[in-house]
C-alpha cells in the first residue's frame, strides 16, 4: 500500500481484517501513525516496493492524482514487473501514466466509491468500504488473473465489484462524484455570500448539500482537473438544467419540471441501492468472452458479489 491516507489507510485496515498480509509506506509523518497502531509501515516507499518485488506482492497506489507520476517512477525503479492497481479517483489518466512509466507491470485500475469529507490516516476506518461499490477496470487486454486478485481484494474489504472500462468509470464519476464537489463548492459560496444571517439559518438541506465542500481543496482540484473532459460534459448538462429552471421561474413562476425530475431521479437512485436484486448469474473468467460479458453487465449496473475460483457471482 503506497499511501496511507483516508483510502489507503482504510484498505490497509480492511484488507488485514480480510486475511491479507499487508504493509504500507507513506511520505506523511502524520499518516505514519499507522505503525503506532500495530500496522506494518516500511521506512520509505523504495523499501516497501523492494519487499513487494521480493515477495511477488500486489502493489496498490493510494496517492492523490498529482503524485502518481512520482510514485510510478519509484515503481519502475524498484518493482517494474509487479502486479499493480490503484484507488485514484480517475482511471484513464492513471492508465496512461502506467503505460508511460512502467509498461512491464500487470496493471488493473480500480476505485472504491467511498469516502468522507475528512482525510488522512486518522479519518480512515476498517469498515469504510462495507457495502460500497468498487470499480475494477475491464479494459481490453486486461490480465484476468490480476483482475481476479484485485476484485478479490475489493470483496475482502467488504465492497462489491462494478466491472467497467476506465472511460466508462470517468464519465460516470464526473456525474456522481466530481460534479457534486463543484456544486457543493458553489452552494457553500452562495450561502456564505448571504452573510451571517444566511449562515445562521442554514439547516439540513444546506448542510447535506455542502458536506463535501469541507474536503481538502487540493484533493478536490486533483480529481476534478484530472477528469476535466468528462466533467465539462456533466457541468454543461447541469448548467443547461439550471438555466431551464431559471427561465421557467422567470416566465411562469414555477420550477415544477426541475423539481419533479430531480425527485424521480433520487427515487431511482434509492431503488438501485435498495437491495431489490433482479437475479444473478455466473461469469467464468476462463471463458473467451468473459471480459466483454462483464463490461456489458457493468453498464447495466450489475455487481460482482463473490468469486468462487474463476467464477464471478454477478448480481443484476
Amino acid at each position: 500500500m503506497i499511501g496511507l491516507g483516508l483510502i489507503g489507510g482504510s484498505v490497509l485496515r480492511a484488507a488485514g481484517r480480510g486475511g491479507w498480509t499487508v504493509w504500507g509506506a507513506t511520505t506523511s509523518t502524520t499518516d505514519a501513525a499507522a505503525a503506532e497502531q500495530g500496522h506494518t509501515v516500511e521506512p520509505d516507499v523504495g523499501s516497501a516496493l523492494r519487499r513487494a518485488a521480493a515477495e511477488d506482492a500486489l502493489v496498490l497506489l493510494a496517492v492523490p492524482f498529482p503524485a502518481v507520476e512520482d510514485v510510478l517512477t519509484s515503481v519502475a525503479r524498484h518493482a517494474p514487473g509487479c502486479r499493480l492497481t490503484d484507488v485514484v479517483g480517475v482511471k484513464q489518466p492513471v492508465a496512461a501514466a502506467v503505460r508511460r512509466h512502467v509498461p512491464g507491470t500487470r496493471y488493473v485500475g480500480s476505485h472504491p466509491m467511498a469516502g468522507t469529507s475528512t482525510s488522512g490516516w486518522a479519518a480512515g476506518s476498517v469498515d469504510l468500504f462495507d457495502g460500497a461499490p468498487w470499480v475494477v477496470s475491464v479494459d481490453s487486454g486486461v490480465d484476468r488473473a490480476v483482475w481476479a486478485e484485485v476484485a478479490g481484494l475489493a470483496l475482502d474489504c467488504g465492497a462489491h465489484v462494478v466491472p467497467v472500462t476506465a472511460a466508462e468509470h470517468d464519465a460516470a464519476a464526473a456525474r456522481v462524484s466530481h460534479l457534486p464537489h463543484l456544486l457543493a463548492a458553489v452552494l457553500a459560496s452562495v450561502g456564505a455570500d448571504g452573510g451571517p444571517l444566511a449562515l445562521a439559518l442554514g439547516a439540513g438541506s444546506f448542510t447535506d448539500g455542502t458536506r463535501v465542500a469541507a474536503s481538502r481543496p487540493e484533493l478536490v482540484r486533483a480529481m476534478c482537473e484530472g477528469n476535466h473532459a468528462a466533467l465539462v460534459d456533466a457541468l454543461d448538462e447541469a448548467l443547461r438544467r439550471l438555466g431551464a429552471a431559471r427561465s421557467t421561474l422567470m416566465s411562469a413562476g414555477t420550477v415544477d419540471s426541475t423539481v419533479r425530475a430531480g425527485h424521480l431521479a433520487r427515487r431511482a437512485f434509492d431503488a438501485s441501492r435498495g437491495g431489490s436484486d433482479r437475479g444473478s448469474l455466473q461469469v467464468d473468467l476462463e471463458a473467451p468472452d468473459a471480459m466483454e460479458r462483464l463490461r456489458e453487465l457493468g453498464r447495466l449496473g450489475a455487481r460482482v458479489s463473490a468469486l468462487h475460483g474463476t467464477r464471478c457471482q454477478v448480481v443484476l
